[in-house]
């Protein structure tokens, strides 16, 4: 392993370095001009700037990596605290793109515009630093430091809403509960770490196997660690936060915890799961709780969404259901043989979830007048004759999300389970058919008013130009990713190859 630091270490985080001097712009901008909120140059522009060249500086890292032909594995940056893999150029580029697409949402949210809106922006981009850290992370105690400073931002993000008392009390719970996740997954390293002695993943995995059949409390770390990333990724049972934070927060982080939060979360759970700790002989309890909350998770999620009528608890619902899909991927993925399948369609997955979830919610977002009303599915009445084009992106994204072909969430959908197929996992794939099925009547619901109805329902937001945008763009991805789905797959198993 590499100890030394390099200059090329900057380079590979050179995403990260961007993003943090950009994220100070609009905040010293306001300092230096009075305490007056800076020009929407400096607040909005400059931020999404710096998310697409952290984009730009991933795929650069990316071509460097497969051009040079002296590096024949993975690189390590910073003693090998931090791994520049496939998998985390993928999400580093993935988190970038949806950071630039919350900043241009946050700047027409009734929720997060206004007043404060360069702490916003600062905390905002710091956040998705932290995500970027947990992504890259090679080490359990460097993925914990980014999750709290991810989580930390956010928890502050929430409170900073315009409304006044839901946003405050999703911020305490999400705060306290975050906080009791961290403790037990501090915790679950603090015993892994005591009985292996490294904390690193990659030198956990020359070990697992043999220390998880023999020493019980390597296997109770690895039980804690992995209830630590089941909060965050809202597995059941420990995902009842999930609706109540999602709707007390303003859209725009609502969707960036859906999305960018999920992303980094399940990345980082997948390279825990490649330690081979499903290899030992009391793991097999283990994997068999993993299974359990797979299944109860898909069905709670989406028995729960069919019973709401306010949009952003119905996309909350779906996000724990969704959580139960991948966590399918991350078994098959920590199973022997199944590895570079499994993280192929956990991977695929995480990239069409998150376009699909940005989309959803932005409709969502160019629908809210105030801080006081939520929108309900009754609110879409209408929606297809007074606005067509938001109503067609919205039956692409409904569509998608419930897995209807060819939309990119079918072939998603079809990668992840397929995968299950091949390694024995029959019951986790026909559950996940099951969980999609039920899923189509809460995701039809949205398409049956906004098309079969003739009464008025919420009026849209006129001044969202760069919502629309976005939405207008993320359902042509939906679409024509969709449709070439077979070249991304193979590109996406090229890149996770080198966790292997």
């Amino acid at each position: 392993m590499k100890t030394s630091f390099d200059l090329i270490d900057l380079f590979y985080i050179s995403p990260i370095i961007v993003l943090f001097l950009v994220s100070l712009v609009p905040i010293l901008s306001k300092v230096l001009n009075g305490n007056k909120e800076p020009s929407s140059f400096f607040s909005v522009f400059i931020p999404v700037c710096g998310g697409l060249a952290a984009a730009v500086l991933s795929v650069g890292a990316s071509l460097y990596i497969m051009g040079d032909p002296n590096i024949k594995s993975s690189p390590l940056a910073f003693s090998g605290a931090l791994i520049m893999d496939g998998i985390a150029l993928w999400t580093s580029f993935l988190v970038s793109i949806i950071l630039c697409v919350i900043i241009l949402i946050s700047k027409e949210n009734p929720y997060t515009k206004g007043k404060q809106f360069s702490e916003y922006i600062f905390l905002l981009v710091n956040s998705a630093v932290g995500m970027m850290i947990v992504a890259w992370s090679n080490d359990l105690i460097v993925t914990f430091i980014g999750i709290e400073v991810m989580s930390l931002c956010l928890y502050i993000l929430i409170a900073l809403s315009n409304e006044t008392r839901h946003s405050k009390e999703a911020s305490i719970k999400y705060f306290i509960l975050g906080s009791f996740a961290s403790a037990i997954f501090l915790y679950g390293i603090a015993l892994m770490y005591g009985t292996i002695g490294t904390t690193y993943i990659h030198e956990i995995v020359q070990g697992a196997r043999e220390i998880i059949s023999i020493n019980r409390v390597f296997l109770i770390g690895t039980g804690m660690v992995a209830l630590g990333f089941a909060f965050k990724v809202s597995l059941f049972p420990f995902f009842n936060w999930t609706p109540d934070v999602y709707q007390g927060s303003g859209t725009p982080l609502t969707t960036f915890m859906a999305t960018g939060v999920k992303v980094v979360s399940f990345v980082a759970f997948l390279r825990f799961m490649t330690t081979d700790i499903l290899g030992g002989v009391h793991s097999e309890a283990f994997i068999t709780t993993l299974q359990w909350m797979a299944v109860l998770t898909i069905i709670v999620g989406n028995v729960a969404a069919i019973l709401q009528d306010d949009l952003k608890r119905i996309l909350a619902y779906s996000s724990v259901a969704h959580s139960g899909y991948l966590l399918i991927g991350v078994i098959v993925a920590g199973a022997d043989g199944g590895q570079s399948i499994g993280a192929s369609g956990v991977v695929f997955y995480l990239f069409a979830y998150a376009i699909m979830t940005l989309g959803a919610f932005a409709v969502v977002s160019v629908l809210e007048k105030d801080t006081d009303t939520p929108i309900k599915v009754d609110d879409l009445k209408g929606m297809s004759s007074r606005h067509p084009l938001l109503a067609l992106a919205m039956c692409v994204f409904m569509l998608s999300l419930a897995g209807i072909p060819p939309t990119l969430g079918f072939f998603g959908k079809f990668y992840l389970f397929s995968a299950a197929i091949a390694e024995g996992f029959f019951w986790l794939a026909v559950w996940g058919v099951v969980g999609s099925v039920i899923s189509v009547y809460y995701y039809l619901r949205p398409l049956v008013v906004m098309y079969m109805s003739d009464e008025a329902g919420a009026g849209i937001v006129d001044r969202t130009p760069a919502t629309r945008f976005a939405i207008v763009i993320m359902a042509l991805l939906v679409i024509l990713i969709g449709l070439a789905s077979e070249p991304f797959y193979m590109q996406m198993q090229a890149s996770v190859l080198s966790l292997y």
